[in-house]
């Protein structure tokens, strides 16, 4: 199964409204060195000092950890989430509390505890939240899901395939592509204002010939 995405032609247009989609944002690696840099008493810089109060959001804490890739991701995904007064469109996966929306407010006690499991489909500390936050949030077979993250490892789609089956959905364009090229394609996704095409995770090729580099410099296209 084939979603094909519309392209958005003026900010502003109308989102398609037969979607009632969400994205699914993969988390950055919680006990890197910039992740460490946020936990420090001595650091002094606003989003550390932000984070040891817990003042700051997951999408914020870990755009610092991840750089380009999560920056793509979380640009992206807010770009072309359908909006719904009251209803949350965009999450990140965690490894321990499942899916969060992306403005939720987290401190050092989150990001620690992030830290000591592994985001493995064989870890049932990760698997299981994750199952279950995704059959709260999607309760009905109305539900799309997008992954933007790795579909080639297995990781996170073998723990969302039971819930979502054919519903759970993953840009074409990241086949073959590695993390700093997919966050690349997205910013200049939402620079062009053109949404990429979504294929079903289930039956799909995940895997596929290094795909060409993306530039976030060079002049936005459609990419398609």
């Amino acid at each position: 199964m084939t979603v094909k995405c519309k392209s958005v032609v003026e900010s502003g247009s109308p989102r398609p409204s037969f979607v009632n989609r969400i994205f699914l944002l993969s988390p950055a690696k919680a006990s890197g060195r910039r992740a460490q840099l946020l936990l420090r008493p001595q650091s002094n810089f606003e989003l550390a000092r932000r984070v040891q109060i817990r003042d700051a959001t997951i999408g914020e804490v870990f755009a610092f950890c991840s750089g380009l890739y999560f920056r793509g991701k979380l640009a992206y995904a807010n770009h072309f989430a359908p909006t719904r007064p009251g209803r949350h469109r965009v999450y990140v996966i965690t490894p321990t509390r499942g899916l969060i929306a992306t403005d939720t407010v987290i401190g050092t006690e989150e990001l620690n505890e992030f830290a000591t499991v592994a985001v493995d489909a064989m870890e049932r500390r990760f698997t299981e939240p994750l199952q279950a936050t995704a059959r709260a949030i999607a309760p009905t077979s109305k539900y799309e899901a997008v992954i933007l993250g790795s579909i080639a490892t297995g990781k996170y789609v073998e723990a969302l395939l039971p819930v979502f089956g054919d519903r759970l959905l993953f840009p074409t364009e990241f086949v073959g592509r590695g993390d700093m090229s997919r966050g690349a394609l997205m910013l200049r996704c939402v620079a062009a204002n053109t949404e990429l095409d979504y294929t079903a995770v289930l039956g799909a090729v995940r895997k596929g010939p290094r795909a060409a580099k993306v530039s976030v410099m060079e002049r936005a296209s459609p990419a398609r």
